[in-house]
This record gives structure tokens, C-alpha cells and sequence, in this order.
């Protein structure tokens, strides 16, 4: 198995297109070499820890209403190639999202890091639930095959929110800016939203023999 790591934040939209894209690919070659792991990334450090008004924190960043209209509509249209859909009216909040990084993290440790991210892009981006909020992430988590009386304890206490942030600010010094980033076998970086015509390139490529230019 060849590691992929992928850095990326729930509350990006691009990180969710990307996914798709990834997903596409990997759909096509279910005998793909990789092993994947989720790594964190605050989009919005500054982002207060109760998540903000979403439509407040749209105008702050793009301005008037003509001003997010453009900055969706690429996003729509990717969103379809990929295979994701987005349901923007249904946001309410923008969230801070450590406690799902945190939560990303534990469900790593139970195997279920895939499904739960999976679970927490889809709540977010087409359920438009808060995935800031703790009741709620607890709940995608028994959702999921999770402990949600466990993963609640664990969110009211300060467990793993320090090892979070030192992830966090590992990736910035290592140059990630934007995200998704998606790391090959600890070597190659490809950023942001690739096609999954060029993943199935990287499987083909990843997989082929050895040997094969011998022949």
C-alpha cells in the first residue's frame, strides 16, 4: 500500500470537490494502492470557537451579493463534474471546525476515519447541520458506528485539541497555504481539487509492474 495523506478542512468546499473527485477514481479502481489518512487544516484560524453567521461571514469575505454569486458559481460547476452536491442555502453557520478535526482524528483510531469524514462533509454541505456545534458532531459520530456518549466526553474535555493545532501549524511550515493538499507517499504534492481523469493516471502509474518497461 502506497500512503496518501490528504490536508483539508470540512468547513472548504474545494477540499469537498476534490474528495469527489478522488472518490471518482478510486470508485473506477477499487484495487487502488492507497492507504489514506486525513490530516488538519483551519481554513479559518481566526474563526470564533461558536462559528459565525454564515451569510455575515460570506458578505465580510466576498462582499455584496453579485460578489458570492461569482465565487460559487465555478464551485457549483466543479461540484457537479465531481459528483457533490452542495445545498448553500441550508448553511446556517460557519463553523470553527477543530472539534471535527478532532473527531476526524479519533475516528482514525477506530478505523472509521473514511466514513467519518465522508458523513461530516455531507452533513455540512448538503444537510447544512453544524458541524461545529458538539451535540451534533457527537451525533454523526453514532451515526457512524461511533461511541457518541464517548466522542461527547471526549469534546467537552481539551483531548487532543493541542495535538490538532500542532498539525495544524506542522502543515503551514511545511508550505501548505491552501488546501486540499494531497501528499504521495510522503514525496509528491498535488494541490488543490484535482480531476479524477488525473488520479486514475497516478493509480495506473502507482500500479503498473516494476518491471514494466523491460518489456
Amino acid at each position: 500500500m502506497i500512503r496518501l495523506d490528504i490536508i483539508a478542512d470540512i468547513a472548504c468546499p474545494w477540499c469537498y470537490v476534490g474528495k469527489g473527485f478522488l472518490d471518482q477514481a478510486l470508485t473506477r479502481h477499487p484495487a487502488h494502492p492507497f492507504r489514506i489518512e486525513w490530516h488538519p487544516f483551519m481554513l479559518d484560524p481566526s474563526m470564533p470557537a461558536g462559528g459565525m453567521d454564515r451569510e455575515e461571514y460570506m458578505r465580510l469575505k466576498f462582499g455584496d451579493t453579485s460578489g458570492i454569486l461569482r465565487a460559487h458559481a465555478p464551485l457549483l460547476e466543479a461540484g457537479e463534474k465531481a459528483g457533490v452536491t452542495f445545498d448553500l442555502p441550508a448553511i446556517r453557520r460557519a463553523p470553527n471546525t477543530l472539534d471535527a478535526h478532532r473527531l476526524i482524528w479519533w475516528a482514525g483510531l477506530e478505523d472509521k476515519q473514511a466514513p467519518v469524514v465522508d458523513a461530516l462533509y455531507k452533513a455540512y454541505w448538503r444537510e447544512g447541520r453544524d458541524i461545529g456545534d458538539a451535540a451534533e458532531l457527537a451525533k454523526i459520530a453514532g451515526e457512524q458506528g461511533m461511541d457518541p456518549a464517548l466522542v461527547a466526553r471526549l469534546l467537552a474535555s481539551d483531548a487532543d485539541r493541542a495535538g490538532i493545532l500542532s498539525r495544524d501549524a506542522h502543515a503551514r511550515k511545511r508550505g501548505v497555504r491552501a488546501v486540499p493538499a494531497f501528499i504521495v507517499a510522503d514525496q509528491h504534492v498535488l494541490s488543490g481539487a484535482q480531476p479524477a481523469e488525473l488520479w486514475e493516471q497516478v493509480i495506473t502509474e502507482l500500479s503498473a509492474p516494476k518491471d514494466a518497461t523491460l518489456h
